[in-house]
Order: structure tokens, then C-alpha cells, then sequence
């Protein structure tokens, strides 16, 4: 049982001194930050142009207010973490490699939040690049976290599973406390938001994508898609031929994702959707078929995966003159 909810936090009041291209503006009220600032994306893409660390410190951004959901991208330059204000507490989904934890809640004082208002942590896939910093971000905190089963297993554990292509290169990292195992599909229900998750086990066993819609009354009827990574790839030793069962796991996962509700896409690396083009405006940041495109190219990926490997079967039976 989950104990009872915690009182609402007051948000940080603090002055802040921004500087827009010549001029600046004193900063007082909460959230200031995000509203005043006119550009946040642009800067976001200029200050990691030419670098994608995962641990590299990145400004926040808010992504796409016209859909009435207040969303902010307060991961690094690498990896994204991804902040929801539901007007009855926060919501993080992932948290980055250990050594970004700090830098995560720098972002979301950035903004004029205190960290002890996120009251749920969500995660894409069980891989140290994306929940790494869950432990530190749960104690931290004081939030919950939730995942689908298959995830859940992997996060108490520190440890990715069997079945993972990738094991025996991704690290472990620090155990996490699950509170609630979700159903594939079931709705979170936070404040004015609700967060769905969809299992698209394509690039893990655990891979899961969320949907984020409101609920609000009056709120557009739009749906924010962060979208798990969807690439098959493995140890240099794992062959997907020798898998079929994984195999067709992944092709189940772009068939989920190419049928979600997706109005603006955001995705665990931001570089896989050109997140930071689409936030400064340099490409379109709506778009209902974006989840439908990011699909089909991991699709793609996989039918070259294995093409390549018949080809290298091919060569290691014709025998040498």
C-alpha cells in the first residue's frame, strides 16, 4: 500500500537574473523562467550543438505549451529527462545516468519547482543511460515510482535481464523501489494528466512507451507520445536469427508505436527525433505521424540487422578454394 499523499509543497520563490540577447528582465514569480524566456529550444540546441553526453549539462525547455500540457525537457545534452507539472504535483519520466541526477534537479529548481513536489518516476527502458539516476532522484525526492512488470523486475534489481540483447555490455545500476506495477495500458491518473504506458518491446524486454493526455476541462485534445528507443541492437556476439521470439517482440513494438496517439513525439535520446531542431523551431514540433515514421525506420533497422546476418551465414558456409 502506498502511504498516504503528501501535503502540497509550496514552489521555490527566488530572483532570478535572465538575459535575453541584449536586455535583461528580473525574474521573481514561480516558473518564470519557462514563461519569460522566448526561446528556450534555440538555446537548448545552441548550448549542445556538437555535443550529446550523457552527462554534458543542457538548459531546460518547455515542449509545446499549445498542447495544455506543462511538459519541460530538463535532461542533458545526451539523454532526456522529462518533466509534467499536473497541477496536483510533478512527474518525471527517466532520470538519466547516475551522474546526471544533479543536473536533472538543477533543471527543475531552474524552473522555480523543489524537487520534493515529484511525486511519480517513470522510466522508458531499464538500461543505467535512462534510469541511472532513479535511486538518487527517489531518495531525493520522496516519489514513487511505477513501470510495467517486465521493467519493474530489472529496476529492484539493478540488473537488466537474460533475455536483453545487450547484456553484458550495459552497467548495472543502483536498485530502485518499484510502489506500483502497472498493466500494459493502464492509465496513471496525476492531478490534470494522465500517464498511459505502452509495452513496445522493441530495443528492450521492459521497453516502455507513455502517452500523455489531459484531462482538464477545456484542454486541447492532444497527446504527448515519449516514445522508447525502438533500435535493435545487441552484443557484438547476439545474433536476432538465433532469437525469432525477440524477434517478433520488437516487430510487435513498432506496431504499437506506429498506432499510438502522437501529436508531438519526444524520445529517450533526443538526437533519435531531433528533438532539439523540432523545440527551437528549425522543424515541426506537432506532427500525428512522427510516431508512425519513427516506426517504420526501426523497422528498417531490423530487416537490415538480419539481412546482414544471412549475409555473413551465407559467407561462412561457401567454402574457401
Amino acid at each position: 500500500m502506498l502511504p498516504a499523499p503528501r501535503a502540497p509543497i509550496r514552489r521555490l520563490r527566488c530572483t532570478r537574473l535572465a538575459v535575453l540577447g541584449a536586455g535583461a528582465l528580473a525574474l521573481g514569480a514561480p516558473h518564470a523562467f519557462a514563461s519569460t524566456d522566448d526561446a528556450p529550444g534555440a538555446r537548448l540546441e545552441q548550448t549542445c550543438a556538437g555535443r550529446n553526453g550523457w552527462a554534458e549539462p543542457a538548459p531546460p525547455a518547455r515542449i509545446a505549451p499549445e498542447t495544455g500540457i506543462k511538459a519541460w525537457y530538463v535532461g542533458t545534452c545526451g539523454i532526456t529527462a522529462l518533466l509534467l507539472d499536473t497541477g496536483a504535483g510533478l512527474v518525471l519520466l527517466d532520470s538519466g545516468v547516475a551522474e546526471a541526477a544533479p543536473l536533472v534537479l538543477v533543471n527543475i529548481r531552474k524552473l522555480g519547482f523543489d524537487p520534493r513536489e515529484v511525486r511519480w518516476l517513470l522510466g522508458s527502458h531499464e538500461h543505467h543511460d535512462h534510469v541511472g539516476g532513479h535511486g538518487a532522484l527517489q531518495r531525493e525526492t520522496g516519489a514513487h515510482v511505477a513501470a510495467l512488470a517486465v521493467a519493474a523486475r530489472s529496476l529492484t534489481r539493478g540488473k537488466i535481464t537474460l533475455e536483453d540483447p545487450q547484456r553484458g555490455v550495459v552497467s548495472d545500476f543502483a536498485p530502485v523501489r518499484v510502489d506500483r506495477i502497472l498493466a500494459d495500458g493502464e492509465g496513471l491518473a496525476v492531478g490534470s494528466l494522465v500517464f498511459t504506458p505502452h509495452a513496445t518491446p522493441a530495443h528492450t524486454p521492459g521497453s516502455t512507451s507513455w502517452t500523455i493526455a489531459s484531462r482538464a476541462p477545456g484542454a486541447p485534445a492532444m497527446t504527448l507520445a515519449y516514445v522508447d528507443s525502438a533500435t535493435t541492437v545487441s552484443a557484438e556476439s547476439y545474433r536476432f536469427r538465433d532469437h525469432p521470439d525477440r524477434v517478433a517482440q520488437a516487430r510487435a513494438g513498432f506496431a504499437v508505436i506506429a498506432a499510438l496517439p502522437c501529436d508531438v513525439l519526444v524520445t529517450p535520446h533526443p538526437s533519435a527525433s531531433d528533438l532539439f531542431a523540432r523545440l527551437s523551431g528549425r522543424e515541426a514540433l506537432i506532427d500525428a505521424q512522427a510516431c508512425a515514421r519513427y516506426a517504420a525506420r526501426a523497422s528498417e533497422y531490423l530487416d537490415k540487422r538480419l539481412s546482414q546476418e544471412r549475409a555473413n551465414d551465407h559467407q561462412a558456409e561457401v567454402p574457401k578454394s
